[in-house]
Order: C-alpha cells, then sequence, then structure tokens
C-alpha cells in the first residue's frame, strides 16, 4: 500500500526510462557494434542512496582491450573518418549535444540513480554543462589551424605547420561526475579527429553506456568511438599499456596518475592528467562575510565533496573567523541529507561503503590529533553511504586531514591574521597539490595579487564557475597539460612542420 508521502512526492521525470534502461542488458560497444565480453565476464553496479544493485555490467578483458583498439586504429586509417570534413565532424558532435539534450531527464535520473547526486544537480548543471562541452568543441573542429612561417636560412622556402589528430585515444573518467567527464574528454578528441576508446569508472557505468547509445543512433563511423566497461586492473592497464594506443588521458586520483605514467612509458604515449587537489578558500577581512560564507559551504558541499577541486582548506582572517565558520557550519548543520531522487535532498550519499569509511577514518585521525568539530554530529541513514557534511577547527599542518585528499564533505578552517599577501598565497601553496584556488575579496589589487601568487591551475574570485572554454588542470602533482579551451582541444593534435624549397 502506498503512502500518503509516497503519493505527495513530486516524480522525478524520466525515472521510469532510466531504470528501464539500468535494468537491461548491458554489453561493451567495439567498431560500431555491441559486443559480449570474450570471457564473459561481468561486474555489478549499485545505487550508493540504498546501497542496492542496480545492473550486471560487462567486464571487458585484454582481447576485449586488443579488439577495441583494432578498431580505433581502422578507423583512423578508414577514409569516412581519416579525410571527413571538420565541418562534418562537427555536424556529428551537435547531433549528439542535441540528442542529449533531447534525453536530458532520462540522463539526469540515470546519473543519480548510479552516482547519487541530488537530481537537480544532474538536470541543471551536470547534464547541461555535457551538452555545452560538445558544442562548444564542435566549433573547434573548423579552426585547428597551422600557419605560414617565414624561413630565415639560404634559398627560397614554403614553410608551414599542421595540426593533424594525435590517433586512438585512451580515455578514463572518474564516478564523481560521470557524463560531464566524459563528454570533456570525447568532445575535443572527435573535434580534432581522433579515435576514442572510452572506459567510465566501473563504479558509475550507466550514463556512458546510455550516451554510446546515442553514437549509435547518430551514425559516426565504425570504430570512432569505442566504449569498455570494466576496471582499472584490467581494463584499464590493458589501455594504457597498450602499444596501439597513441595517447591517455586520465581524471582520477594522484597514486593511479603516476601508474598510468610508468605504463604509458612503453610507446611515449602522449598523456593528459588530471589528478586529485586541495583546493584553499581564502577569505581577506575586506570580503562580504555573506557570499564567502555561501561560496566557502558550495566549495566542499557539492556533490558530497566528491569534487577535486573541492574548496577543503578555508583560510580566514582572524576579524571574520567566528562568523564565517558559524555560518558555514550552520549551513552544513541544516543541509538536508538523502537519496538523490528525493526533491529536497541537498545532499546525498558517497559513491561507496569504501569511500564513506575513508571519508569518515580521515574525521576520525583529524580528531584524534586534536581538531575540534564544528558540524558533522548528526546522525545519518544507515542505508547507503552517507557522511554528514563536516567543518573542523584546530587542524595542524602536519595533520592527514588537512594535507591529504579525503574526496568528501569534510572542511579544515584556519585563521590568519597576516596582512601579507605573499605570506597568505605561501601558507595557501603549502600542498603538493595546486588544482584550484578561491578568493574572497573586495579588493581588486588584491585579487589580481593573489592570483598571481597562488599556485593553482585556476583561480577564481567572488565566486564563479568552470566553462569549456576555460583551460582546466594543476601545478605540481594535480596533472600534466590542460582541458577545454584551445589548449584542450589542442592536446589532442601532433603538429607538423612542413618546408618545401622553391
Amino acid at each position: 500500500m502506498t503512502s500518503a508521502a509516497t503519493a505527495e512526492r513530486p516524480k522525478v521525470a524520466s525515472l521510469d526510462r532510466a531504470e528501464a534502461f539500468a535494468a537491461g542488458e548491458h554489453k561493451l560497444f567495439i567498431g560500431g557494434r555491441w559486443t559480449a565480453p570474450q570471457d564473459g565476464r561481468s561486474f555489478a553496479t549499485y545505487n550508493p542512496a540504498t546501497g542496492g544493485k542496480l545492473a550486471d555490467i560487462a567486464e571487458a578483458g585484454r582481447a576485449d582491450v586488443d579488439a577495441a583498439v583494432a578498431a580505433a586504429r581502422g578507423a583512423m586509417e578508414n577514409p569516412e573518418w581519416r579525410d571527413m570534413k571538420p565541418a562534418m565532424r562537427a555536424r556529428l558532435i551537435n547531433r549528439l549535444a542535441d540528442a542529449l539534450e533531447a534525453n536530458i531527464d532520462e540522463f539526469a535520473a540515470l546519473e543519480t540513480l548510479n552516482n547519487g547526486m541530488p537530481v537537480g544537480d544532474a538536470r541543471y548543471f551536470h547534464i547541461p554543462h555535457a551538452i555545452e562541452v560538445l558544442r562548444y568543441n564542435a566549433g573547434w573542429a573548423t579552426k585547428l589551424n597551422g600557419e605560414t612561417i617565414a624561413l630565415s636560412g639560404m634559398g627560397d622556402w614554403h614553410a608551414y605547420t599542421l595540426r593533424q589528430p594525435v590517433g586512438v585515444v585512451a580515455q578514463i573518467v572518474p564516478w564523481n561526475a560521470p557524463l560531464a567527464m566524459a563528454a570533456s574528454k570525447i568532445a575535443p578528441a572527435l573535434a580534432a579527429g581522433c579515435a576514442v576508446i572510452l572506459k567510465p569508472a566501473e563504479e558509475t557505468p550507466l550514463t556512458a553506456l546510455r550516451l554510446a547509445h546515442l553514437i549509435e543512433e547518430i551514425g559516426f563511423p565504425a570504430g570512432v568511438f569505442n566504449l569498455l566497461t570494466g576496471d582499472g586492473e584490467t581494463t584499464g592497464a590493458g589501455l594504457t599499456e597498450h602499444p596501439g594506443v597513441d595517447k591517455v588521458t586520465f581524471t582520477g586520483s594522484t597514486e593511479v596518475g603516476r601508474l598510468i605514467l610508468r605504463a604509458a612509458g612503453g610507446n611515449f604515449k602522449r598523456v593528459t592528467l588530471e589528478l586529485g587537489g586541495k583546493t584553499p578558500v581564502i577569505v581577506l577581512p575586506d570580503a562580504d562575510p555573506t557570499r564567502a560564507i555561501e561560496g566557502a559551504a558550495r566549495a566542499i558541499f557539492t556533490n558530497a565533496g566528491q569534487v577535486c577541486n573541492a574548496g577543503s582548506r578555508l583560510f580566514v582572517h582572524e576579524q571574520l573567523f567566528d562568523q564565517v565558520v558559524e555560518g558555514v557550519a550552520r549551513i552544513a548543520d541544516n543541509m538536508k541529507l538523502g537519496s538523490g531522487l528525493e526533491s529536497d535532498t541537498q545532499m546525498g550519499p558517497l559513491i561507496s561503503k569504501a569511500q564513506r569509511d575513508r571519508v569518515t577514518g580521515y574525521v576520525r585521525s583529524g580528531l584524534d590529533d586534536g581538531a575540534t568539530q564544528r558540524s558533522g554530529t548528526r546522525a545519518v541513514s544507515e542505508d547507503g553511504y552517507f557522511v554528514a557534511p563536516t567543518v573542523l577547527t584546530g587542524t595542524g599542518p602536519e595533520m592527514a586531514v588537512r594535507r591529504e585528499e579525503i574526496f568528501g564533505p569534510v572542511l579544515c578552517a584556519m585563521s590568519f591574521a597576516d596582512s601579507d599577501l605573499d605570506r597568505i598565497a605561501a601558507e595557501a601553496n603549502a600542498s603538493d597539490y595546486g588544482l584550484g584556488a578561491v578568493v574572497w575579496t573586495n579588493n581588486l589589487s588584491a585579487a589580481h595579487k593573489l592570483a598571481r601568487s597562488l599556485k593553482a591551475g585556476t583561480v577564481r574570485v567572488n565566486g564563479g564557475g568552470l566553462d569549456p572554454a576555460l583551460p582546466f588542470g594543476g601545478f605540481k602533482q594535480s596533472g600534466w597539460g590542460r582541458e577545454n579551451g584551445r589548449e584542450g582541444i589542442e592536446a589532442y593534435t601532433e603538429t607538423k612542420a612542413v618546408a618545401i624549397a622553391l
């Protein structure tokens, strides 16, 4: 019998379609065909809000990796793709964006089922971002130009450069923003004329699988896009080691990034790595405290803190410290935790029991080392993988909770009294990571000076989000290379110099 509360609950759009797709049969997409893995293996994927099983997913072995690489290499030699005009590549990518937009509610529901994020976040941020990434990069397909170069040596020369696709690209994406990250890698690679083998995270394969069905319907040439589901140890390692792969792009942990670098050395693959972060959020004494409080909370609690660029270290001038910390803690204590399918949920679960245990372990270690817990003590549901948003003060630079990436809703807040911007930057830079930084100030000079001094790939002042036109990547152990923008698509090309004696 249906309860009154359940009957009155607004239904998530296209949830039935998403659940039906999840419950269906899931194979590998290789060379334009759906095929079963050659060894018949599979793995389960789960709903992190309940811990319940969603589907069985095909697990690609080394033989399947070989088949996908062969299909991709064949596509690179096929005139249908190799000689396709840039405008036609752009048209195909735009058709994919249109198809994704036409099915946006289904993708949002599917993302929430598999990842746990609030469905509103999926529907109004993650999926629209993926659509915009596709359209932005489609525009680059017709703009990848070389240049003519005046030579100074003896003789009469016509010299120029060409930008050509790097070749077969293995793309390994994480579970925290599955579709948005997949689109950010697929779009520039296809726009540049590469052939793609995508491996989604084993925890969240469903939206990538659904996207592959759209790609099949649109009619990309066979082998241009291939999808292998599986784990990192077999499928991922098989791709990164494979001599037929020309480039690997990976988003995930710094530890795995090191493994990929070693594996890629066999044939000197091109590598792009977007790795961990420990983003500092700096609140100067002239900042608007209300906006800073809201921004600091959003920076760490969005997506349950499972964001590489999460603002996990909060530096607040002593004049505003108590006000800002109390404000962030109050937001944390009043956030609605629950299934992402509930309309009033503000923060969903973590992705898995292992991740929940990792995050709570960091909190315990911080408290054991002498930190003070300002929020996060409330009880949470034992169904699913929930962690209460947590604010800690009194952490020292030697503590693991302050030094290491946690990838959860845990904020370490520190005060500073110094007005020397170089010293403030030095403290914020005291990390192995350098992915992002956030500054809250109404002082234009201070904003520009800190932006120059902070060792981070992205500095945001007084809010702001990511855009496909802005290059994204990190300094230090936060990775190699850039994604998005001109730099992002040029990373999928090789530059060839041509000199002709006249």
